[in-house]
């Protein structure tokens, strides 16, 4: 007998397997893992960083500077310190800006280094070609030292050195009578690089033109070097011993040389843009005014040349050679004359205006200021004459020949003797307030922070005794 629940139990066995079998599947339960929540990357937080802005020569903060890291902008405050917010770091662009000082950019890195000093210098107060300026004036007026100094450092250059060093952010450049170029620190002295000429003697100041170093040698080369390592860029060749030391004037170098030759340089094509032929040697360096190159030869002549296309303007003679430079100030050119023994002054028209006799050689380019001329003579005397008529306002007697320009700073007049002596006197009474036991021709350049005496062979840095 069949027990009625057993029977039941197979139906609903059975009944279940059809089911399974039909397509109609439940659901089974996922085996794959859900969907990870994405997490947003973590933005860093803005934070500070610090800029210390210096006076490039002397080291000073620098007080009102905007400075700009990535864009953001900041001041400085009595430290020099500006405190900028910045939402990211990395290698980014900083520019400092301050009326007076030469615009800086830089990239610097600011991922792990919150904080950066950076130096800005004033065009004003660096020396970068002979004579200080276009007008070769031989005039720094933005620089404030004066004696008693103390000697910071000295170091040998080589070989005579007969034309100043020239110099720029705390970098001197000189060239010797061996043909070597050499960058000093103004810091401490130590030899930046150095570069030989394989041919020769040199006596020319350099001229410091934006990255490069125009350089002018009696091998009758424009040598063009790398200011920050002395390689060599490119060199232009005149045939003719150079003298001139270089004056740029928007990309181009105006000079002369012994062959009698005045070249118009081109420093962006390596080609000369003109030449005018004067016949006659040259020693001069040229000046600058207005689109106008003045410069003298050996014949006497002083030749005004349009700086565009070297054409005569007009041209004056003097009594002599003339050896030196022409200086360029106050609507009048002044030129020396050598075996002439005369200094002379003109409009910038080419009119004769007057002329001094010293009685001996004036190798002496001028320096012009505050209305005053000053020249030396063979005959051991500085003079001061009045920029007007050429009467003679004060003489200063060395006993001993002068023979380069003298140079002014901060109100006193240097000059030295060919007894190796270097003076400094007052330049509106000339009364002596210093003297030096070393010294040949031009005796001083600097900076805002130093001065450099320039020996027989040797240079000296010497700054304020209270600084």
């Amino acid at each position: 007998m069949r027990r009625p629940g057993v029977s039941v139990l197979f139906t609903l066995l059975v009944l279940a397997a059809a089911g399974c079998a039909s397509g109609h599947h439940a659901a089974a339960p996922s085996t794959e893992p859900a969907p990870a929540t994405l997490t947003p990357p973590k933005q860093p937080k803005p934070s500070y960083v610090r800029v210390f802005v210096f006076d490039g020569d002397r080291g000073t903060p620098v007080r009102g500077a905007v400075v700009r890291v990535d864009g953001h902008p900041g001041y400085t405050n009595g430290r020099g310190r500006a405190r900028i917010l910045l939402p990211h770091r990395g290698k980014l662009v900083v520019t400092v800006s301050r009326r007076g000082y030469d615009p800086y950019r830089q990239r610097l890195p600011f991922s792990n280094k919150p904080l950066h000093s950076v130096r800005v210098y004033q065009s004003s107060t660096q020396w970068t070609m002979y004579g200080v300026s276009p007008q070769r004036t031989q005039v720094n007026p933005n620089i404030d030292l004066r004696p008693p100094f103390r000697l910071v450092w000295s170091e040998p250059t080589g070989a005579l050195i007969e034309f100043p060093a020239v110099v720029d952010q705390r970098v001197a450049y000189i060239s010797n009578f061996r043909g070597s170029i050499r960058a000093y620190s103004m810091k401490d002295g130590s030899t930046v690089w150095r570069h030989d000429t394989p041919n020769g003697k040199m006596a020319a100041s350099p001229a410091v033109v934006d990255r490069e170093l125009i350089v002018h040698g009696m091998d009758g080369h424009v040598w063009v070097l790398n200011r920050f390592n002395g390689k060599l860029l490119w060199r232009y060749y005149t045939g003719s011993p150079i003298e001139s030391s270089p004056v740029v004037i928007d990309g181009v170098d105006y000079f002369g040389d012994w062959g009698g030759t005045i070249t118009a340089l081109d420093l962006r094509t390596h080609r000369a843009l003109w030449t005018y032929h004067t016949g006659n040697k040259i020693t001069s360096s040229a000046s600058y005014l207005n689109g106008t190159i003045f410069i003298g030869d050996y014949s006497g002549r002083l030749l005004a040349l349009g700086a565009r296309t070297g054409g005569l303007h007009w041209s004056a003679g003097v009594d002599g050679r003339i050896y030196g430079t022409p200086a360029v100030a106050n609507g009048r050119v002044f030129a020396p004359s050598s075996d002439g023994n005369t200094m002379n002054a003109f409009t910038t028209g080419g009119h004769h205006l007057w002329t001094i006799n010293t009685g001996a050689y004036v190798y002496s380019s001028p320096a012009v200021w505050r209305g005053r001329v000053y020249f030396g003579s063979y005959n051991g005397d500085l003079y001061c004459v009045s920029a007007a008529t050429g009467s003679i306002l004060w003489r200063f007697d060395t006993a001993g020949s002068i023979q380069g320009a003298p140079t002014i700073v901060d109100g006193i007049v240097y000059f030295a003797t060919r007894q190796h002596r270097i003076y400094g006197v007052t330049a509106l009474t000339g009364r002596q307030v210093f003297r030096f036991p070393d010294g040949a021709f031009v005796p001083v350049s600097g900076n805002g922070a130093r001065l450099l005496l320039h020996g027989f062979s040797r240079l000296y840095a010497v700054e304020p005794r209270h600084r």
